[in-house]
Protein backbone atom coordinates (compact mmCIF):
# COMPACT_ATOMS: atom_id res chain seq x y z
CA UNK A 1 0.00 0.00 0.00
CA UNK A 2 1.29 3.48 -0.93
CA UNK A 3 1.95 6.29 1.47
CA UNK A 4 -1.11 8.09 2.81
CA UNK A 5 -1.74 11.58 1.49
CA UNK A 6 -2.29 12.81 5.04
CA UNK A 7 -1.14 10.86 8.07
CA UNK A 8 -2.96 11.15 11.37
CA UNK A 9 -0.07 13.31 12.57
CA UNK A 10 -0.57 15.65 9.59
CA UNK A 11 -4.26 16.01 10.41
CA UNK A 12 -3.37 16.63 14.04
CA UNK A 13 -0.87 19.36 13.05
CA UNK A 14 -3.50 21.13 10.94
CA UNK A 15 -6.15 21.04 13.66
CA UNK A 16 -3.70 22.12 16.38
CA UNK A 17 -2.53 24.99 14.16
CA UNK A 18 -6.15 26.09 13.58
CA UNK A 19 -6.97 25.61 17.27
CA UNK A 20 -4.23 27.98 18.41
CA UNK A 21 -5.18 30.45 15.66
CA UNK A 22 -8.77 30.45 16.89
CA UNK A 23 -7.61 30.80 20.48
CA UNK A 24 -5.88 34.07 19.59
CA UNK A 25 -8.75 35.17 17.37
CA UNK A 26 -11.12 34.91 20.34
CA UNK A 27 -8.53 36.59 22.56
CA UNK A 28 -7.91 39.76 20.55
CA UNK A 29 -11.13 40.33 18.60
CA UNK A 30 -12.14 42.96 21.16
CA UNK A 31 -8.94 44.94 20.48
CA UNK A 32 -10.34 46.12 17.15
CA UNK A 33 -14.06 45.81 17.84
CA UNK A 34 -13.83 48.27 20.73
CA UNK A 35 -12.96 51.01 18.22
CA UNK A 36 -16.44 50.57 16.75
CA UNK A 37 -18.14 50.21 20.13
CA UNK A 38 -17.03 53.44 21.80
CA UNK A 39 -17.90 57.06 21.00
CA UNK A 40 -14.81 58.52 19.28
CA UNK A 41 -12.99 61.11 21.36
CA UNK A 42 -11.21 64.03 19.83
CA UNK A 43 -7.52 64.05 20.62
CA UNK A 44 -4.70 66.27 19.61
CA UNK A 45 -1.91 64.76 17.53
CA UNK A 46 0.85 62.98 19.41
CA UNK A 47 3.92 65.12 19.87
CA UNK A 48 6.53 62.79 18.42
CA UNK A 49 10.16 63.44 19.17
CA UNK A 50 11.13 62.43 15.64
CA UNK A 51 8.83 64.71 13.66
CA UNK A 52 7.93 63.76 10.12
CA UNK A 53 9.61 66.90 8.81
CA UNK A 54 12.99 65.48 9.84
CA UNK A 55 12.56 62.38 7.69
CA UNK A 56 14.21 62.74 4.26
CA UNK A 57 11.80 62.40 1.36
CA UNK A 58 8.77 63.13 3.50
CA UNK A 59 5.81 64.26 1.43
CA UNK A 60 2.05 64.56 1.82
CA UNK A 61 1.66 61.22 0.05
CA UNK A 62 3.93 59.24 2.37
CA UNK A 63 3.03 61.13 5.55
CA UNK A 64 -0.20 59.17 5.53
CA UNK A 65 1.95 56.08 6.14
CA UNK A 66 2.83 57.47 9.54
CA UNK A 67 -0.24 59.43 10.58
CA UNK A 68 -2.89 56.73 10.37
CA UNK A 69 -6.50 56.80 11.40
CA UNK A 70 -8.96 53.96 11.46
CA UNK A 71 -11.39 53.90 8.54
CA UNK A 72 -13.83 52.29 10.89
CA UNK A 73 -14.01 55.23 13.27
CA UNK A 74 -14.51 57.64 10.36
CA UNK A 75 -17.78 55.93 9.42
CA UNK A 76 -19.22 55.72 12.92
CA UNK A 77 -21.97 57.85 14.38
CA UNK A 78 -22.53 58.25 18.08
CA UNK A 79 -25.84 56.39 17.90
CA UNK A 80 -25.89 53.13 19.88
CA UNK A 81 -22.26 53.57 20.94
CA UNK A 82 -20.91 53.38 24.47
CA UNK A 83 -19.57 56.36 26.35
CA UNK A 84 -16.65 54.56 27.95
CA UNK A 85 -13.62 56.34 29.31
CA UNK A 86 -10.08 55.16 28.68
CA UNK A 87 -10.20 53.54 32.11
CA UNK A 88 -13.36 51.62 31.18
CA UNK A 89 -11.81 50.47 27.93
CA UNK A 90 -8.70 49.36 29.80
CA UNK A 91 -10.88 47.24 32.11
CA UNK A 92 -12.52 45.54 29.15
CA UNK A 93 -9.26 44.90 27.30
CA UNK A 94 -7.29 43.78 30.35
CA UNK A 95 -9.91 41.55 32.00
CA UNK A 96 -8.94 38.60 29.82
CA UNK A 97 -5.54 38.40 31.50
CA UNK A 98 -6.64 38.84 35.14
CA UNK A 99 -7.08 35.11 35.84
CA UNK A 100 -5.44 33.66 32.73
CA UNK A 101 -2.32 32.70 34.68
CA UNK A 102 -4.30 30.78 37.34
CA UNK A 103 -5.19 27.91 35.02
CA UNK A 104 -1.77 27.37 33.42
CA UNK A 105 -0.66 24.63 35.82
CA UNK A 106 -4.14 23.12 36.25
CA UNK A 107 -4.35 22.94 32.46
CA UNK A 108 -1.35 20.62 32.36
CA UNK A 109 -2.70 18.48 35.19
CA UNK A 110 -6.18 18.26 33.66
CA UNK A 111 -4.70 17.15 30.33
CA UNK A 112 -2.90 14.28 32.05
CA UNK A 113 -6.11 13.26 33.81
CA UNK A 114 -8.75 13.77 31.12
CA UNK A 115 -6.72 14.03 27.92
CA UNK A 116 -5.80 16.89 25.63
CA UNK A 117 -8.74 16.20 23.33
CA UNK A 118 -11.17 17.24 26.05
CA UNK A 119 -9.16 20.00 27.75
CA UNK A 120 -7.86 21.74 24.62
CA UNK A 121 -11.09 21.22 22.70
CA UNK A 122 -13.53 22.22 25.44
CA UNK A 123 -11.29 25.15 26.38
CA UNK A 124 -11.62 26.60 22.88
CA UNK A 125 -15.30 25.65 22.61
CA UNK A 126 -16.25 27.28 25.91
CA UNK A 127 -14.31 30.44 25.02
CA UNK A 128 -16.12 30.60 21.68
CA UNK A 129 -19.53 29.98 23.27
CA UNK A 130 -18.93 32.80 25.77
CA UNK A 131 -18.02 35.06 22.83
CA UNK A 132 -21.59 34.68 21.55
CA UNK A 133 -22.80 36.30 24.78
CA UNK A 134 -20.56 39.37 24.54
CA UNK A 135 -22.97 41.59 22.51
CA UNK A 136 -25.85 40.86 24.89
CA UNK A 137 -23.75 41.33 28.03
CA UNK A 138 -22.25 44.56 26.68
CA UNK A 139 -25.68 46.03 25.99
CA UNK A 140 -26.62 45.24 29.58
CA UNK A 141 -23.59 46.75 31.31
CA UNK A 142 -19.85 47.29 30.88
CA UNK A 143 -19.22 44.94 33.78
CA UNK A 144 -21.06 42.20 31.89
CA UNK A 145 -18.45 42.46 29.14
CA UNK A 146 -15.66 42.55 31.73
CA UNK A 147 -17.01 39.45 33.49
CA UNK A 148 -17.23 37.44 30.26
CA UNK A 149 -13.76 38.47 29.15
CA UNK A 150 -12.33 37.51 32.55
CA UNK A 151 -14.07 34.13 32.33
CA UNK A 152 -12.79 33.59 28.78
CA UNK A 153 -9.24 34.27 29.93
CA UNK A 154 -9.60 31.95 32.92
CA UNK A 155 -10.87 29.06 30.78
CA UNK A 156 -8.40 29.50 27.92
CA UNK A 157 -5.45 29.41 30.31
CA UNK A 158 -5.56 25.61 30.05
CA UNK A 159 -5.03 25.56 26.28
CA UNK A 160 -1.26 25.98 25.86
CA UNK A 161 -0.04 23.57 28.56
CA UNK A 162 -2.64 20.92 27.72
CA UNK A 163 -1.29 20.43 24.18
CA UNK A 164 2.09 19.20 25.40
CA UNK A 165 0.50 16.03 26.77
CA UNK A 166 -0.77 15.07 23.31
CA UNK A 167 2.51 16.09 21.67
CA UNK A 168 4.43 13.72 23.97
CA UNK A 169 2.12 10.80 23.12
CA UNK A 170 1.84 11.34 19.37
CA UNK A 171 5.06 12.88 18.06
CA UNK A 172 8.43 11.08 17.71
CA UNK A 173 11.45 13.06 19.02
CA UNK A 174 12.80 13.65 15.50
CA UNK A 175 9.55 15.38 14.49
CA UNK A 176 8.84 17.43 17.59
CA UNK A 177 10.23 20.75 16.40
CA UNK A 178 8.06 20.78 13.29
CA UNK A 179 4.96 19.73 15.20
CA UNK A 180 5.41 22.32 17.94
CA UNK A 181 5.52 24.98 15.21
CA UNK A 182 1.74 24.39 14.99
CA UNK A 183 1.47 26.16 18.35
CA UNK A 184 2.48 29.34 16.55
CA UNK A 185 -0.76 29.20 14.64
CA UNK A 186 -1.51 31.74 17.33
CA UNK A 187 0.59 34.24 15.38
CA UNK A 188 -1.38 33.65 12.20
CA UNK A 189 -4.61 33.93 14.19
CA UNK A 190 -3.49 37.33 15.44
CA UNK A 191 -2.51 38.42 11.92
CA UNK A 192 -5.84 37.35 10.44
CA UNK A 193 -8.06 38.76 13.19
CA UNK A 194 -7.38 42.46 12.56
CA UNK A 195 -8.29 42.58 8.85
CA UNK A 196 -11.09 40.02 9.31
CA UNK A 197 -12.77 41.93 12.13
CA UNK A 198 -12.24 45.24 10.30
CA UNK A 199 -14.04 43.81 7.25
CA UNK A 200 -16.89 42.34 9.33
CA UNK A 201 -17.41 45.55 11.29
CA UNK A 202 -17.34 47.67 8.15
CA UNK A 203 -19.66 45.27 6.30
CA UNK A 204 -22.11 44.46 9.13
CA UNK A 205 -21.44 45.78 12.66
CA UNK A 206 -19.26 45.18 15.71
CA UNK A 207 -21.63 42.56 17.13
CA UNK A 208 -21.10 40.38 14.06
CA UNK A 209 -17.35 40.33 14.73
CA UNK A 210 -17.97 38.39 17.96
CA UNK A 211 -20.64 36.14 16.44
CA UNK A 212 -18.58 35.15 13.41
CA UNK A 213 -15.30 34.52 15.26
CA UNK A 214 -17.20 32.41 17.82
CA UNK A 215 -18.97 30.41 15.11
CA UNK A 216 -15.58 29.71 13.49
CA UNK A 217 -14.40 28.35 16.85
CA UNK A 218 -17.46 26.11 17.20
CA UNK A 219 -17.03 24.73 13.65
CA UNK A 220 -13.38 23.98 14.43
CA UNK A 221 -14.44 22.02 17.52
CA UNK A 222 -16.66 19.76 15.40
CA UNK A 223 -13.65 18.72 13.31
CA UNK A 224 -11.52 18.39 16.45
CA UNK A 225 -14.08 16.16 18.17
CA UNK A 226 -14.44 13.70 15.28
CA UNK A 227 -10.87 13.60 13.95
CA UNK A 228 -8.57 13.81 16.99
CA UNK A 229 -7.72 11.18 19.61
CA UNK A 230 -5.50 11.43 22.67
CA UNK A 231 -3.22 8.52 21.80
CA UNK A 232 -2.40 6.52 18.66
CA UNK A 233 -3.93 3.36 20.16
CA UNK A 234 -7.33 5.10 20.47
CA UNK A 235 -7.40 6.24 16.84
CA UNK A 236 -9.69 3.93 14.81
CA UNK A 237 -8.32 4.97 11.41
CA UNK A 238 -4.57 5.08 12.01
CA UNK A 239 -2.50 3.04 9.57
CA UNK A 240 -0.47 0.22 11.09
CA UNK A 241 2.78 1.60 9.64
CA UNK A 242 2.22 4.98 11.25
CA UNK A 243 1.28 3.40 14.56
CA UNK A 244 4.40 1.24 14.61
CA UNK A 245 6.58 4.21 13.68
CA UNK A 246 5.21 6.26 16.60
CA UNK A 247 5.45 3.42 19.13
CA UNK A 248 8.99 2.44 18.14
CA UNK A 249 10.19 6.07 18.09
CA UNK A 250 8.79 6.89 21.52
CA UNK A 251 10.12 3.71 23.08
CA UNK A 252 9.31 3.41 26.78
CA UNK A 253 9.54 7.11 27.63
CA UNK A 254 5.79 7.75 27.53
CA UNK A 255 3.06 6.26 29.69
CA UNK A 256 -0.64 6.49 28.84
CA UNK A 257 -1.78 5.86 32.39
CA UNK A 258 -3.87 8.65 33.87
CA UNK A 259 -3.02 7.69 37.44
CA UNK A 260 0.72 8.23 37.55
CA UNK A 261 2.02 10.30 40.44
CA UNK A 262 3.55 13.66 39.54
CA UNK A 263 7.04 13.79 41.10
CA UNK A 264 6.52 17.29 42.46
CA UNK A 265 9.64 17.41 44.62
CA UNK A 266 11.98 16.27 41.85
CA UNK A 267 10.26 18.52 39.32
CA UNK A 268 10.41 21.67 41.46
CA UNK A 269 14.06 21.05 42.42
CA UNK A 270 15.17 20.14 38.90
CA UNK A 271 17.99 22.34 37.62
CA UNK A 272 17.29 21.60 33.92
CA UNK A 273 13.64 22.60 34.39
CA UNK A 274 14.54 25.95 35.96
CA UNK A 275 17.22 26.68 33.35
CA UNK A 276 14.63 26.04 30.62
CA UNK A 277 12.15 28.32 32.37
CA UNK A 278 14.82 31.06 32.56
CA UNK A 279 15.48 30.60 28.85
CA UNK A 280 11.76 30.80 28.08
CA UNK A 281 11.40 33.90 30.28
CA UNK A 282 13.73 35.90 28.04
CA UNK A 283 11.88 34.84 24.90
CA UNK A 284 8.55 35.84 26.42
CA UNK A 285 9.90 39.22 27.58
CA UNK A 286 11.39 39.96 24.17
CA UNK A 287 8.24 38.95 22.28
CA UNK A 288 6.05 41.09 24.53
CA UNK A 289 8.39 44.03 24.03
CA UNK A 290 8.16 43.82 20.25
CA UNK A 291 4.46 43.10 19.97
CA UNK A 292 2.97 44.97 22.93
CA UNK A 293 5.21 47.95 23.64
CA UNK A 294 6.82 48.67 20.27
CA UNK A 295 3.55 50.15 18.89
CA UNK A 296 3.60 52.80 21.61
CA UNK A 297 7.25 53.50 20.79
CA UNK A 298 6.43 54.11 17.13
CA UNK A 299 3.49 56.30 18.10
CA UNK A 300 5.25 58.54 20.60
CA UNK A 301 8.75 58.63 19.10
CA UNK A 302 8.11 58.40 15.37
CA UNK A 303 4.63 59.89 15.30
CA UNK A 304 2.68 56.99 13.86
CA UNK A 305 0.81 54.01 15.20
CA UNK A 306 2.04 50.75 13.76
CA UNK A 307 -0.87 48.88 15.31
CA UNK A 308 -3.38 50.88 13.24
CA UNK A 309 -2.58 49.14 9.95
CA UNK A 310 -3.52 45.61 9.01
CA UNK A 311 -0.22 45.08 7.20
CA UNK A 312 2.18 46.26 9.88
CA UNK A 313 0.22 44.73 12.76
CA UNK A 314 -0.19 41.36 11.06
CA UNK A 315 3.03 40.96 9.07
CA UNK A 316 5.33 40.32 12.08
CA UNK A 317 3.02 37.51 13.23
CA UNK A 318 3.03 35.90 9.80
CA UNK A 319 6.82 36.18 9.57
CA UNK A 320 7.12 34.53 12.98
CA UNK A 321 5.02 31.55 11.88
CA UNK A 322 6.88 31.15 8.58
CA UNK A 323 10.25 31.32 10.30
CA UNK A 324 9.08 28.86 12.95
CA UNK A 325 7.97 26.29 10.39
CA UNK A 326 11.12 26.54 8.25
CA UNK A 327 13.48 26.55 11.21
CA UNK A 328 11.68 23.61 12.84
CA UNK A 329 12.08 21.52 9.68
CA UNK A 330 15.77 22.45 9.70
CA UNK A 331 16.11 21.40 13.35
CA UNK A 332 14.44 18.05 12.76
CA UNK A 333 16.73 17.51 9.77
CA UNK A 334 19.77 18.12 11.98
CA UNK A 335 18.47 15.48 14.37
CA UNK A 336 17.60 12.88 11.73
CA UNK A 337 20.94 13.21 9.96
CA UNK A 338 22.79 13.29 13.30
CA UNK A 339 24.70 16.40 12.27
CA UNK A 340 24.12 17.78 15.77
CA UNK A 341 23.24 16.19 19.06
CA UNK A 342 19.76 16.63 20.48
CA UNK A 343 21.04 18.97 23.17
CA UNK A 344 22.96 21.16 20.73
CA UNK A 345 20.00 21.45 18.36
CA UNK A 346 17.92 22.82 21.24
CA UNK A 347 20.75 25.12 22.34
CA UNK A 348 21.10 26.52 18.83
CA UNK A 349 17.35 27.15 18.58
CA UNK A 350 17.28 28.92 21.93
CA UNK A 351 20.32 31.02 20.98
CA UNK A 352 18.57 32.11 17.77
CA UNK A 353 15.46 33.02 19.76
CA UNK A 354 17.07 34.83 22.68
CA UNK A 355 20.58 35.73 21.48
CA UNK A 356 19.33 36.90 18.09
CA UNK A 357 16.42 38.64 19.78
CA UNK A 358 18.84 40.51 22.06
CA UNK A 359 20.84 41.78 19.07
CA UNK A 360 17.76 42.99 17.18
CA UNK A 361 16.38 44.62 20.34
CA UNK A 362 19.65 46.51 20.80
CA UNK A 363 19.46 47.51 17.14
CA UNK A 364 15.97 48.90 17.72
CA UNK A 365 17.14 50.82 20.78
CA UNK A 366 19.88 52.58 18.80
CA UNK A 367 17.87 53.14 15.60
CA UNK A 368 17.15 56.72 16.64
CA UNK A 369 14.96 58.70 14.24
CA UNK A 370 15.17 56.11 11.47
CA UNK A 371 11.69 54.55 11.33
CA UNK A 372 12.42 52.21 8.43
CA UNK A 373 15.46 50.82 10.25
CA UNK A 374 13.41 50.51 13.42
CA UNK A 375 10.63 48.57 11.73
CA UNK A 376 13.17 46.20 10.17
CA UNK A 377 14.67 45.45 13.59
CA UNK A 378 11.21 44.98 15.10
CA UNK A 379 10.02 42.60 12.39
CA UNK A 380 13.27 40.62 12.36
CA UNK A 381 13.24 40.31 16.16
CA UNK A 382 9.64 39.08 16.06
CA UNK A 383 10.29 36.63 13.22
CA UNK A 384 13.25 34.84 14.82
CA UNK A 385 11.23 34.40 18.00
CA UNK A 386 9.55 31.63 16.01
CA UNK A 387 12.57 29.42 16.69
CA UNK A 388 11.08 28.89 20.15
CA UNK A 389 9.14 25.95 18.66
CA UNK A 390 12.45 24.08 18.24
CA UNK A 391 13.83 25.56 21.46
CA UNK A 392 12.30 25.79 24.91
CA UNK A 393 8.78 24.73 23.88
CA UNK A 394 10.16 21.44 22.57
CA UNK A 395 12.64 21.07 25.45
CA UNK A 396 9.85 20.59 27.99
CA UNK A 397 8.70 17.51 26.05
CA UNK A 398 12.31 16.32 25.79
CA UNK A 399 12.95 16.63 29.53
CA UNK A 400 9.88 14.67 30.56
CA UNK A 401 7.43 13.30 27.97
CA UNK A 402 5.23 11.97 30.77
CA UNK A 403 4.92 15.30 32.54
CA UNK A 404 5.43 17.73 29.64
CA UNK A 405 2.04 19.38 30.09
CA UNK A 406 2.74 19.94 33.80
CA UNK A 407 6.14 21.46 32.98
CA UNK A 408 4.69 23.87 30.42
CA UNK A 409 1.89 24.79 32.80
CA UNK A 410 4.38 25.49 35.58
CA UNK A 411 6.53 27.48 33.14
CA UNK A 412 3.49 29.51 32.07
CA UNK A 413 2.70 30.24 35.70
CA UNK A 414 6.20 31.66 36.20
CA UNK A 415 6.72 33.47 32.89
CA UNK A 416 3.34 35.18 33.08
CA UNK A 417 5.20 37.48 35.45
CA UNK A 418 6.96 38.95 32.43
CA UNK A 419 3.55 40.09 31.17
CA UNK A 420 3.05 42.08 34.39
CA UNK A 421 6.57 43.34 35.07
CA UNK A 422 7.46 44.46 31.55
CA UNK A 423 4.54 46.93 31.12
CA UNK A 424 5.11 48.18 34.66
CA UNK A 425 8.74 49.06 33.87
CA UNK A 426 7.69 50.74 30.61
CA UNK A 427 5.12 52.82 32.49
CA UNK A 428 7.67 53.94 35.09
CA UNK A 429 10.35 54.83 32.52
CA UNK A 430 8.13 56.57 29.96
CA UNK A 431 5.52 58.28 32.13
CA UNK A 432 5.49 61.90 30.80
CA UNK A 433 8.91 61.16 29.26
CA UNK A 434 8.26 59.73 25.81
CA UNK A 435 11.81 60.24 24.56
CA UNK A 436 14.30 58.19 22.58
CA UNK A 437 16.54 57.96 25.65
CA UNK A 438 13.80 56.51 27.87
CA UNK A 439 12.66 54.03 25.23
CA UNK A 440 16.27 53.05 24.72
CA UNK A 441 16.32 51.98 28.38
CA UNK A 442 13.15 49.93 27.81
CA UNK A 443 14.71 48.03 24.91
CA UNK A 444 18.05 47.59 26.68
CA UNK A 445 16.28 45.98 29.65
CA UNK A 446 14.51 43.64 27.24
CA UNK A 447 17.84 42.88 25.56
CA UNK A 448 19.38 42.12 28.97
CA UNK A 449 16.61 39.61 29.75
CA UNK A 450 17.11 37.99 26.36
CA UNK A 451 20.89 37.90 26.76
CA UNK A 452 20.79 36.36 30.23
CA UNK A 453 18.40 33.68 28.98
CA UNK A 454 20.67 32.91 26.01
CA UNK A 455 23.79 32.61 28.16
CA UNK A 456 22.11 30.54 30.87
CA UNK A 457 20.83 27.90 28.48
CA UNK A 458 24.07 27.77 26.47
CA UNK A 459 26.05 26.92 29.59
CA UNK A 460 23.64 24.79 31.62
CA UNK A 461 20.77 23.76 29.36
CA UNK A 462 20.04 20.17 28.41
CA UNK A 463 17.43 18.19 26.49
CA UNK A 464 18.04 14.79 28.11
CA UNK A 465 15.12 12.84 29.54
CA UNK A 466 15.20 13.32 33.31
CA UNK A 467 15.34 10.32 35.71
CA UNK A 468 12.10 11.38 37.41
CA UNK A 469 10.25 10.95 34.10
CA UNK A 470 9.98 7.25 35.00
CA UNK A 471 6.40 6.61 36.04
CA UNK A 472 5.50 5.44 39.51
CA UNK A 473 2.11 3.78 39.36
CA UNK A 474 -0.27 3.92 42.27
CA UNK A 475 -0.93 0.62 43.97
CA UNK A 476 -3.45 -1.55 42.19
CA UNK A 477 -2.99 0.15 38.80
CA UNK A 478 -2.83 -1.96 35.66
CA UNK A 479 0.33 -1.90 33.53
CA UNK A 480 0.80 0.69 30.83
CA UNK A 481 -1.72 0.00 28.06
CA UNK A 482 0.56 1.29 25.34
CA UNK A 483 3.37 -0.99 26.49
CA UNK A 484 0.97 -3.91 26.38
CA UNK A 485 -0.10 -2.90 22.91
CA UNK A 486 3.55 -2.79 21.83
CA UNK A 487 3.96 -6.41 22.91
CA UNK A 488 0.77 -7.41 21.13
CA UNK A 489 1.96 -5.74 17.91
CA UNK A 490 5.32 -7.53 18.16
CA UNK A 491 3.54 -10.90 18.62
CA UNK A 492 1.33 -10.23 15.59
CA UNK A 493 4.41 -9.29 13.58
CA UNK A 494 6.14 -12.55 14.59
CA UNK A 495 3.09 -14.59 13.57
CA UNK A 496 3.02 -12.84 10.19
CA UNK A 497 6.70 -13.64 9.66
CA UNK A 498 6.02 -17.35 10.35
CA UNK A 499 3.17 -17.41 7.82
CA UNK A 500 5.36 -15.75 5.19
CA UNK A 501 8.04 -18.34 5.77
Amino acid sequence: MGREILTCRDVLWILVFCGFAINYMLRINLNLAIVAMVIPRTKGPAMAECSLQKIPGSSPSNKSLYTMTSTISQKLTTDNLFDWSEYDQGLALGAYYWFHWLTQLPGGLLARRYGTKMVFGVGNLATAALGLLIPFATEHHLYGLVAIRALQGFISGVIWPSMHDMTAKWIPPMERSKFVSAYLGSSVGAAVTYPLCAFIIDWINWRAAFYITSIIGIIWYCFWFFLVYDTPKEHPRIHENEFNHIVESLGDTVSTSQNVKVPWKELLLSGPVWITIIAHWGGVWGFLTFMTQAPSYFNFVHGWNINATGLLSGLPHVLRMIFSYIYSIFSDWLLRTQRMSHKNVRKLANFVTTGGGALFTLGLSFSGCQPILAIIFMMAGTAINGAVSAGTLAVFVDLSPNFASVLLGFCGLVTTGAGFISPLIVGILTNHRQTIEQWRLVFMIAAANLGISAIAYQFWGTADVQPWNECKEREGESPDELTGLRSKKREESDETDKVDV
